[in-house]
């Protein structure tokens, strides 16, 4: 099987390194890639936006599998392109893409769905803006406003806080750039990621995960694309996944499917669980970042045939995923000045090794890897447990140097220590 990688962050490096485990995956493709996928596919250059440009590259290289890492492709319909020109691809359509390219049609198809999630209201003109404040927030008796940007954010559109002109001048920002903001009320609860493959109705989930959106230890600062991720989740009670995949992410296949939007390729539910049971924050069309880097290193069973069923309508023949033992921890090293403007362009000293997945990377003429994002590497260790994977993944962290870069020091700690409890 040939299989053509569409992206150039840590999620599509991880993806290239458990299709290269998959033996019926005997060619790799990626596009455009990084510094680092460079070293597991054969790299090409492409404009994902563009579905001429990516069907015309998916027959250069004879794809039988194209498989989309990021959302912009699909919310602009490069799957509906490719299925056209009848080459399998792992990623929903356009229509279906809707479920993260609009957080107010997601909110319609959970109400549809019967499924529960935060109350909500959108505001597309400045003058309805602080009515709408004094609903939500502590103004409401919650404890703080969130904040979110109605489209496309790349993880960072979302403000929560307790401070009302912190919360005014977000949503206002918002408003002046021509964005619908989305106010929602607050979700107590530690929050879960849950990736999904579907194929129409039918639904195999794959471990669950939790990430850290804050910049900073502690969960401080603002929020970025995501700063680690760890799986699994000893927190879970045991039947919780059966019933959220029952509850939740089933029914919201089938509405999909009811109102003509067959979902094709990974669902995304980030949920919180609340005292009162689980609620969805957010859904999302794609693998999320970095929660894939982490969850794909326990994966055994075979990506390529997996991803391929999906595309090809034969999901529900796949049979139950196999795991291997243990836990996962992702770290990311960010560079200076992130999730504001980065710096780029640093030499990177030691991110060739085993378990670092690159992001913001690029070579230079000289041989040399740079920083060329914010996000610039996700670091992934193993271990029989969250102490062993976290030990892993730090004492890589500390053979990488990058100047002015950052990063987390407690991602999955609390979880280790037993601090986390429903």
């Amino acid at each position: 099987m040939h299989v053509l990688v569409i992206g150039s962050g840590a999620r599509e490096h991880a993806l290239l390194l458990a299709l290269k485990k998959d033996p019926q995956v005997d060619k790799l493709v990626i596009a455009p890639g990084n510094a680092g996928t460079a070293a597991v596919a054969e790299q090409r250059d492409v404009d994902i936006s563009s579905a001429d440009a990516v069907v015309a590259l998916a027959r250069d290289v004879g794809a039988d599998l194209v498989v989309i890492g990021p959302e912009v492709p699909l919310v602009l319909g490069v799957a509906d392109a490719l299925r056209a020109a009848g080459i399998a691809c792992f990623g929903p359509s356009k229509d279906a893409a809707r479920i993260e390219g609009s957080k107010a049609f997601a909110k319609d198809v959970m109400a549809a769905a019967g499924v529960r999630t935060a109350a909500s209201e959108t505001v597309d003109n400045p003058a309805d803006l602080d009515a709408a404040l004094d609903r939500f927030g502590p103004s409401a008796g919650q404890p703080a406003w969130v904040v979110k940007d109605d489209g496309l954010a790349a993880g960072k559109g979302v403000v929560v806080t307790a401070d009302r002109a912190a919360a005014r001048a977000h949503a206002a920002g918002l408003l002046d750039d021509g964005h619908p903001v989305l106010l929602e009320s607050f979700l107590d609860g530690p929050e879960l990621s849950l990736f999904c493959v579907v194929d129409g109705a039918t639904v195999v989930p794959l471990l669950p995960a939790q990430d850290f959106k804050r910049v900073a230890d502690g969960d401080a600062g603002p929020n970025t694309g995501g700063m680690g991720a760890y799986a699994p989740l000893p927190w879970l009670p045991a039947g919780a996944l059966a019933e959220i995949v029952a509850d939740v992410v089933e029914p919201v296949a089938a509405e999909l499917v009811r109102r003509g939007s067959r979902f094709s390729g990974l669902l995304y539910a980030g949920l919180a669980m609340t005292s009162n049971g689980p609620a969805v924050v957010e859904f999302n069309c794609r693998f999320g970042d970095p929660e894939t880097q982490a969850v794909l290193a326990l994966l055994e069973s075979p990506l390529g045939q997996l991803l391929h069923a999906a595309a090809t309508g034969t999901l529900a023949d796949f049979g139950a995923l196999r795991w291997h033992d243990g836990s996962a921890v992702t770290v990311v090293l960010a560079a200076e000045n992130y999730p504001g403007r980065p710096r780029v362009g640093d030499v990177i000293v030691g991110a060739e090794g085993d378990g670092v997945l690159h992001a913001g990377t690029a070579r230079r003429d000289d041989g040399a890897i740079v920083s060329s994002g914010g996000r610039v590497l996700s670091v992934v260790g193993t271990g029989a447990d969250l102490d062993a994977a976290r030990a892993a993944a730090y004492d890589i962290l500390g053979s990488i140097r990058l100047p002015g870069s950052h990063f987390r020091t407690d991602i999955a700690l609390a979880a280790a220590e037993g601090r986390i409890q429903l």
